[in-house]
C-alpha cells in the first residue's frame, strides 16, 4: 500500500509540474536561444534569453522574439522594434541614420541625429539596403524590426522577413540567462 501511495504522489507531482510549466510558457514567458550574428554586439550567438509575453504590446526599442511564417527562416528570430503600426520609417543608408515619423530614432542633446548606441556600426561602409523602398509606412497590426548588426541582419528592410504581424511575436526579451557572466537585463 505504501509503494502505491508513493507512486501516486510522484505521478501527481510530475503532472502538477508539467501543468505549471505549460501554463508558464503559454502565458508568462519562455526561454529562447540567440541564433546568428544579427543582434551583435547587444546579443551574441548562443546566448539564452528569457522572454515574456504577459500583457505585452510592442514598443519602439524593445528587443522581441518572433516567428515569421511568411519567411523561409525556421525557428525563433530576435530583433529590435523600430516602429509600430501607422508609423513611417525612413533610413539614410549612407549615414546609418533611422528616422521614425520624420524624427531621428536617436539624437544627441541638441536634437542632432546620431547612430543608435547599440548598433554595430561599420565605419567606411553604407548600411545594407535590401529590397524595401523608403519611406515605408508600417501596416496596421504589424511592426518594423531590425537587427543591431545592421549589415548582417535579415530584417524588415527586406521582403524575406518584412514587417511582422504582432500576433507572431512571442514576447519581449526580459533578461539574459546564459552565459552566467552576463546574466541580467538586456537593453
Amino acid at each position: 500500500m505504501r509503494f502505491a501511495r508513493a507512486v501516486y504522489d510522484f505521478v501527481e507531482m510530475v503532472i502538477i509540474a508539467a501543468v505549471i510549466t505549460i501554463i508558464t510558457f503559454m502565458f508568462i514567458g519562455r526561454l529562447t536561444v540567440v541564433d546568428g550574428p544579427s543582434m551583435m554586439n547587444t546579443l551574441i550567438d548562443g546566448e539564452v534569453l528569457a522572454v515574456s509575453n504577459l500583457g505585452y504590446e510592442p514598443k519602439v526599442g524593445d528587443i522581441v522574439v518572433f516567428q515569421s511564417p511568411e519567411s523561409h527562416v525556421e525557428g525563433a528570430i530576435v530583433k529590435r522594434v523600430i516602429a509600430t503600426e501607422g508609423q513611417t520609417v525612413d533610413i539614410d543608408f549612407s549615414n546609418w541614420l533611422v528616422y521614425v515619423d520624420g524624427k531621428p530614432l536617436y539624437s544627441d542633446e541638441h536634437g542632432n541625429p546620431e547612430i543608435e548606441p547599440y548598433v554595430n556600426y561599420e565605419s567606411g561602409s553604407s548600411m545594407y539596403k535590401y529590397d524595401v523602398d523608403f519611406p515605408f509606412v508600417v501596416p496596421d497590426g504589424e511592426v518594423f524590426l531590425m537587427g543591431d548588426n545592421r549589415n548582417h541582419s535579415n530584417d524588415s528592410r527586406g521582403s524575406d522577413i518584412g514587417t511582422v504581424d504582432t500576433r507572431h511575436i512571442f514576447g519581449k526579451v526580459i533578461f539574459r540567462v546564459q552565459p552566467l557572466s552576463k546574466f541580467g537585463a538586456v537593453d
